[in-house]
């Protein structure tokens, strides 16, 4: 029969015990991962977006074209943010991501309806992301249904009256067909690139010390900045392999178009390697052993996943969520594959996006030289 002591046992309790403080990272991320789930599924997540981005080209107007309006501002589905003057203007806003939705009243529109013609109303959808319009789409009918039971009463009722006063024609565009693959295929880029770039990158450094390289390394005249290129150039060439074979699966296995400009995705798709290169050679500037290097970098995927818009919709995420998100910069790289990919943006079009990566990496490249030390102490 085994017997078992209450000291021995004890001794190796206390000495797990006294490793867990000591390694504070595992520690943190035992207790900081579920925390950061149940606060993002509870308060960040929701497949509902409202207020969402709304502009109008009025070409008519009158009282039944104002209870329209004030009926869809009043589903808070839709916030109306100003007019546009023609088609040409209305496409660029929804390609640029400027707004979700543009309504157009057509001329006319007053006079046909009281004549009972029962004219269209055009709502120009962006179905990208086809869940963060379909709620609103959706709700259209009851909003028709409440702008005609506002307006056309008693003698304002056409004669005779159709079966429908008027219609909304809804023209889904750069994903006309609500295709899932399509939606996921282009964001899905950003994810591997970001799970691959950092997690390759930040147990760069650490390597080095775990195998005894390091001091080697830092008795060499190499300055911090050229470390850290040489770290992260030779990994580029990894992303471009993976995008490569990313593309070639998303045109002939899910049969996702390209239709923008190919130099404004190469551009950007480099901007973002590099970033998520620089994260990574920040975390291993950070953790002490590749184990929390590996463990930092799920920590970091999380929002990544969650608060990009990647699975969920970035307009449905309250503003702090949205705060964060424009802080990360897969964010931004799934608004440039998207835009270039499904909308046929050109530079111009992800001008800013590239924009708000550059600035993150200034951020990220400052904070990382100020981590990187050149002794092991």
């Amino acid at each position: 029969m085994i017997s078992l002591s209450f000291a021995r046992f004890s001794a190796v309790l206390i000495k797990e015990f006294v490793q867990m403080r000591r390694d504070r990272v595992t520690f943190a991320m035992m207790i900081g991962i579920p925390v950061m789930q149940l606060l993002l599924f509870g308060y960040a997540i929701n497949s509902d977006p409202k207020h969402l981005p709304t502009l109008v080209q009025m070409d008519d107007s009158g009282p039944i074209t104002r209870a329209v309006l004030a009926s869809m501002q009043t589903s808070d589905y839709f916030d109306f943010l100003g007019a546009v003057t023609g088609r040409e203007e209305g496409d660029r806003a929804l390609r640029d991501g400027t707004a979700n939705f543009v309504v157009v009243i057509p001329q006319n529109f007053e006079r046909d309806v009281l004549r009972g013609l029962s004219p269209d109303i055009l709502l120009a959808a962006d179905a990208s992301d086809p869940t963060a319009t379909s709620g609103a789409v959706a709700a259209l009918t009851g909003i028709v249904d409440a702008a005609v039971a506002q307006s056309l009463t008693g003698a304002r009722q056409p004669e005779p009256r159709p079966a429908a006063p008027f219609t909304v024609t809804v023209h889904r565009q750069f994903n006309p067909e609500s295709e899932t693959p399509i939606n996921i295929v282009p964001g899905l880029l950003g994810v591997i690139l970001s799970m691959t770039m950092v997690m390759i990158t930040a147990v760069a450094i650490v390597r080095e010390s775990e195998r005894g390289t390091m001091e080697a390394l830092l008795a060499t005249p190499v300055r911090p900045l050229e470390v850290m290129f040489g770290k992260i150039i030779p990994y580029i060439l990894v992303g471009y392999v993976q995008t490569a074979v990313f593309l070639l699966a998303a045109r002939f296995l899910f049969d996702v178009p390209f239709l923008g400009s190919p130099l404004a995705f190469f551009i950007g798709f480099n901007l973002f390697i590099a970033v998520n290169l620089m994260v990574g050679f920040l975390i291993s500037t950070v953790a002490r052993s590749q184990m929390q290097a590996m463990q930092i970098s799920f920590f970091t995927l999380l929002p990544t996943i969650l608060l990009s818009g990647f699975l969920f919709p970035f307009a449905g995420m309250p503003g702090w969520a949205q705060a964060i998100g424009s802080a990360i910069p897969a964010t931004h790289f799934l608004r440039i594959t998207r835009k270039v990919m499904l909308k046929g943006a050109g530079l111009a079009d992800i001008a800013s996006d590239m924009a708000a990566i550059g600035a993150i990496a200034a951020v990220v490249i400052v904070i990382s030289l100020s981590r990187y030390r050149q002794t092991l102490d």
